[in-house]
């Protein structure tokens, strides 16, 4: 199975790589990080972003999308990995519209997805409650209602969930582990607050307390105890985005060093020279490609063989953050002192490599969800 683009799918990367390069680069963040409140993104960006068609690369033609799948919004996330870009993609056009799309209802797909492949409205998923990615460990709650429900409880840790117009939550709808449903709520709800949180990285996510939110029957996202499978399903697909986002990352630190060895003198001699260095390298540029083969491997997976998608998947999350963080710990070391200041941007891809590691699972959490879903 090749993994190589095709003609178009390079035209796709070309004009995303030619358009975050231009407009969503690393600079750009280092001038968001100094803005404490607000929406910790351009929205004026956002919406020439998805003038070009991205945010609805996920989203059938049916509903105003592109019809495209996960194997070409891999290649955009490479690229937003490359630049730092701070875009709600992954969080909206990615994970939120995969949920609405595996509750595979049609009636709230036509309702729900036009706005999101337009991009005219942003949505989140909000799963975690905890400081670790479990979301086997629902304890938001949701109750009948009459024809409604009730929700109680809280979420921490929701990409652009403060700034987002729709999330989807998932709550427990009852005590057998199955029991998990996918509620639509406007960002306006009453009874509803998210706080806005200051990542690491300098992008930000939202906190959200739910109080006593009261929903009709039609915020349920699917059948009531049927939004495991659709939640599993949206994971999947950020964690696939997430793996591209490191592989892109990767590949960016790599690009950097390696131009920085060939033009650092020392000794009287380029840096790049020296046995040791060129040995440091090889061993990433291996271990880089070692991850671009899992990462192309699950974003097919998604697309063609839904069977196998999830160890895919974990095995993708998992390699990709390895070897993201094996470039960021070699650029700042093979950099020197300057790959430790905050004016060199070295530090930057590095926090982001960290946040990225933890969202939607960790290695540890994928190497359990690997022996789990191998019967062990």
């Amino acid at each position: 199975m090749s993994y190589l683009p095709t003609q178009e799918q390079t035209m796709l990367r070309d004009s995303a790589r030619a358009f975050l390069s231009e407009q969503a680069p690393v600079a750009q963040l280092r001038s968001l990080r100094a803005q404490a409140t607000g929406d910790g993104f351009d929205r004026a960006l956002w919406q020439r972003f998805a003038g070009l068609g991205f945010t609805g690369m996920l989203v059938p033609e049916a509903q105003g999308g592109l019809g495209l799948g996960h194997a070409d919004a891999g290649l955009l996330m490479q690229e937003i990995g490359r630049h730092l870009s701070v875009l709600p993609f992954s969080a909206s056009a990615v994970v939120a519209a995969s949920a609405i799309r595996a509750a595979d209802n049609e009636a709230q797909c036509a309702a729900l997805l036009p706005a999101i492949a337009s991009g005219e409205r942003i949505a989140a998923l909000a799963v975690d409650e905890r400081g670790r990615h479990g979301p086997q460990q629902l304890a938001l709650a949701a109750q009948r209602d009459g024809a409604g429900w009730v929700l109680n409880g809280g979420k921490t840790f929701v990409e652009f969930g403060h700034a987002a117009d729709l999330l989807v939550v998932a709550a427990r709808t009852g005590s057998a582990p199955g029991d998990i449903g996918l509620f639509v709520l406007p960002q306006d709800t009453p009874g509803l607050q998210a706080e806005r949180v200051a990542m690491v990285d300098a992008q930000a996510s939202a906190r959200l307390v739910l109080k006593d939110v009261r929903l009709g029957a039609d915020a349920l996202l699917g059948a009531p105890d049927g939004g495991g499978a659709a939640l599993q399903a949206a994971l999947d697909a950020g964690r696939a985005a997430a793996a591209a986002e490191l592989l892109g990352i990767a590949d960016e630190v790599f690009a950097r060093t390696l131009a920085y060895l060939k033009e650092r003198r020392q000794f009287d001699r380029l840096i790049g020279e020296f046995q040791a260095l060129q040995h440091r390298a090889a061993v990433l540029m291996v271990d880089i490609e070692l991850a671009r083969a899992a990462v192309g491997q699950a974003l097919q997976a998604l697309d063609t063989d839904p069977a196998r998608a999830s160890a895919a998947v974990s095995v993708a999350k998992s390699r990709a953050g390895r070897s993201a963080t094996l470039a960021v710990q070699e650029g700042v070391q093979m950099h020197g002192g300057m790959g430790m200041t905050d004016e060199f941007e070295m530090g930057f891809f590095m926090k982001r490599v960290r946040v990225l590691q933890e969202r939607y699972g960790d290695a540890g959490f994928h190497a359990d969800r690997l022996a789990v879903l191998g019967g062990y």
